[in-house]
């Protein structure tokens, strides 16, 4: 597992030692970044269900400006720290040690609006549809954001879920990559393309670290 293109391009990346994480492999990480880029001019990303990190580094590296992390699992907190340090990445990072519902919480009383959004939760936990319209609801996505969500195949989501629509979509094996746009004016188009694959791979402020084993906020440090 590696950055795969941008400033950090061939970085070595850590996994999350055992079988609880799912990261998602390089194949599907660059037909990602393919699709909904594949480089930026800034930006603030959140990487929802963060695991090693991967895809909120691979924004940063590419050009997003900041990215929020997000991560409950413990073992695969202290992963996303020790890669996001492995790649310089610190002042550009925030993480956060909590459950995806209370952290978009936390956020939308923040006021922060994120261009990229990344999905990537356990599939036997995934909610992404209601946490789409979260949110929408928090005032948490700018205008044409993208949302990237990683689903098992065997799911189909809606084409639009409140002023989010379906870009389009590609399935790896059981995983399938679904690419909505975020048009609160009504202007995108549904399902825009889909694409089907034989592969079989499926604050800003500076604080100190809370590890508590209740999910927490968590600041990155100096």
């Amino acid at each position: 597992m590696r950055v795969i293109s941008g400033e950090h391009r061939g970085r070595r990346l850590v996994a999350v030692p055992g079988k609880g994480t799912r990261p998602t492999t390089d194949k599907i990480k660059e037909s990602i970044f393919n699709m909904i880029g594949p480089y930026f001019s800034g930006g603030t990303a959140l990487d929802l269900y963060a695991g090693t990190g991967g895809l909120g580094i691979e924004a940063l590296s590419r050009g997003v400006e900041r990215c929020v992390f997000v991560e409950k699992d413990l073992k695969a907190f202290s992963v996303v720290k020790q890669n996001v340090a492995a790649c310089r990445l610190e002042e550009r990072a925030e993480l956060y040690r909590n459950d995806a519902g209370r952290a978009l919480k936390q956020l939308a009383k923040r006021g922060i609006a994120f261009d990229l959004v990344f999905l990537d939760p356990p599939y036997a936990q995934q909610q992404i549809a209601q946490e789409i319209m979260q949110l929408q609801e928090g005032k948490l996505l700018a205008d044409e954001a993208w949302i990237v969500a990683e689903h098992d195949s065997g799911i189909r989501l809606p084409e639009a879920i409140g002023a989010c629509c379906l870009d389009r979509s590609s399935t790896y094996g059981d995983t399938t990559i679904a690419i909505y746009r975020f048009e609160p004016d009504g202007t995108s188009d549904p399902q825009q393309g889909q694409e089907q694959t034989d592969e079989s791979e499926p604050d800003t402020e500076r604080g100190t670290d809370q590890l508590s084993d209740e999910p927490t906020m968590t600041q990155r440090g100096s």
